[in-house]
């Protein structure tokens, strides 16, 4: 009796799981009219409160253009601003519908901590920033150094793994936020800041003589960073998973935020234009929207290019080349499946 007892509990049980998995974001966040989308507590080009408190960055065009498709307004997100400590378990207790947080995706983080991982929104790798003073010229000089680090990260383990390997020591400057960690390297509490290459150039640029410092060449890990969202419910993800392959695919067809609506008028010549654009085809359909859902997406802020080169490329005080995350037919490794 008590094997039929646990069994009849374990049923339970799993029923119980199966009804949480099958709860639908997408009606929750219809319902609220708003998204809520968790995002960094103030990385400079990837998401940042402006002098009107109105949030700005990378990532945050990324959070307006779910908010797009899905609801019609990008206007219409609430952000969640998170530490690298708390940003998986905002997410995971419901206080935040999606994330677009500067975030690695790594096998545990997909499998332990139960997240499903969008499309790579920007290819990144760890590095390190000193003072020019210092004379060093590769991270293999940095024997003793005090390196300031964030807690919780791909990057705190990645550190570790390099010392080791290279027989070298350090000693490591605990800090949670990219602004304790200006205030600590800036303050001479460390003698190193280590991150993802693109978030040492965010913080170099807070200097007042940026050439101060140096980001030294090396690159010590790959770092695939994205948006993601809980596991259990797989129409919310494919609705994030679209949206981001939908940005990549516009630039790829030349589809940008002046023309967009012109192309989503009538069907054109270009079947791939006509699909990602809802003029042929049941596409929204298949993922619970409607048919202009990419399209308001794209004129939300434009493509991949515009909001890369806006935020933190060539139009932006950060000034960071395409390098990897140009389109594969640029030379780049940025690549998006079809709607098809």
């Amino acid at each position: 009796m008590k094997l039929v007892n646990n069994v009849i509990a374990g049923m339970a049980v799993s029923a119980l799981a199966a009804t949480v998995a099958q709860a639908s974001t997408l009606e929750d966040v219809k319902a609220a009219g708003e998204l809520k989308c968790v995002v960094s507590t103030g990385l400079a080009g990837f998401a940042t409160p402006n002098a009107d408190g109105k949030w700005e960055g990378f990532d945050v065009e990324f959070c307006r253009a779910v908010a797009a498709a899905v609801l019609g307004d990008g206007e219409k997100v609430k952000f969640i601003p998170a530490t690298t400590k708390n940003r998986f378990t905002v997410l995971n207790s419901g206080e935040g519908d999606i994330l677009f947080r500067n975030t690695t995706e790594t096998m545990s983080r997909d499998t332990d901590l139960k997240l499903t991982f969008l499309p790579v929104n920007y290819y990144d790798g760890q590095g390190f920033m000193v003072p020019t003073a210092l004379g060093v010229t590769s991270a293999k000089d940095l024997d003793g150094a005090s390196i300031c680090i964030q807690t919780g990260t791909t990057t705190e383990l990645n550190l570790a793994d390099f010392f080791r390997k290279n027989g070298i020591s350090y000693e490591p400057v605990p800090i949670e936020t990219n602004e304790e960690a200006f205030a600590n390297y800036s303050g001479g509490r460390c003698d190193v800041y280590t991150t993802d290459a693109s978030g040492l150039a965010a913080t170099r640029i807070k200097f007042d003589n940026p050439s101060d410092h140096v980001i030294l060449s090396e690159i010590i890990s790959k770092e695939p960073l994205g948006g993601a969202v809980r596991h259990g419910d797989d129409q919310w993800a494919d609705i994030g998973k679209w949206v981001v392959n939908a940005l990549i695919n516009a630039e790829e067809l030349g589809i940008n935020q002046s023309n967009v609506q012109d192309l989503a008028a009538a069907s054109g010549d270009n079947p791939s234009v006509n699909r990602l654009l809802g003029t042929e085809g049941e596409f929204g359909a298949m993922i619970g929207l409607d048919s202009q859902w990419a399209t308001r997406a794209i004129a939300q802020g434009g493509n991949y290019g515009e909001i890369f080169e806006r935020n933190i490329g060539s139009d932006s005080p950060l000034n960071i080349a395409r390098g990897l995350n140009a389109l594969w037919t640029n030379g780049g490794i940025l690549y998006a499946a079809p709607a098809r």
